[in-house]
């Protein structure tokens, strides 16, 4: 397998965990080849960096990103957008604080509040109405999470959380600061040895992770 894993796996505080970089390289590359331009991605990061700060107008960037990166999930009804403006506005001394942090500067102080927002984008973004009312989303939440802090917070699925022994199926917060941890463990191993880009180190993992485990291109 692409993804190595070094001690026991029983236990996931010390397990290790390590993407080859020429496997890295590889997953960008298949990511690049059939995702383009990721244009969603790019047409949002660019509208959240000219609104930050503008609660309203966030909520439209990341309600375009979604409904097209979750399609499947949100087909079956809309989350309350005026819900979330207002989460964003009660955590954004919170949310603003992780804005231009890195992956590296993870401790495990951070987790209380890494686990808050969770569960809060987690009640925010859930269906509002229909037979999926109060369904949830822990994918839609990490994805949200890494728009507002693309270095800090890193993007799964199912496939992707489920290869790094994080299953979401409960207390997904939990599960969530689980990945943040091995993720920061691959990108330390990583840093220094990727070549220059302008994307940043936890969007050039996710894309290996897409691209070898969600859809299986490498």
């Amino acid at each position: 397998m692409d993804l190595q894993r070094n001690g026991p796996r029983a236990t996931i505080a010390t397990t290790r965990y390590s993407i080859r970089i020429a496997e890295l390289e590889k997953g960008c590359r298949a990511f690049e080849r059939h995702e383009g331009r990721d244009s969603m991605y790019r047409v949002t990061t660019f509208l959240l960096e000219q609104w930050w700060g503008r609660h309203a107008e966030m909520v439209d960037a990341l309600t375009v990103l979604l409904l097209t990166w979750n399609a499947a999930f949100y087909k079956y009804g809309m989350f309350d957008q005026h819900r979330l403006e207002k989460f964003l506005g009660e955590q954004w001394n919170v949310i603003s604080s992780f804005r231009n942090r890195d992956i590296a500067s993870l401790t495990a102080g951070d987790h209380g509040a890494i686990k808050k927002l969770f569960d809060g984008f987690n009640a925010a973004l859930q269906i509002q109405e229909g037979k999926c009312r109060g369904r949830r989303s822990p994918v839609a939440v990490a994805k949200t999470l890494h728009l507002l802090g693309p270095r800090f917070f890193p993007p799964w699925d199912y496939e992707i959380a489920n290869q790094y022994d994080c299953d979401y199926s409960e207390k997904p917060a939990n599960a969530y600061t689980r990945f943040c941890d091995i993720v920061q463990t691959i990108a330390a191993d990583l840093a220094g040895r990727v070549s220059p880009s302008s994307k940043s180190l936890l969007k050039l993992i996710d894309e290996f992770n897409y691209a070898q485990y969600t859809k299986e291109w490498i």
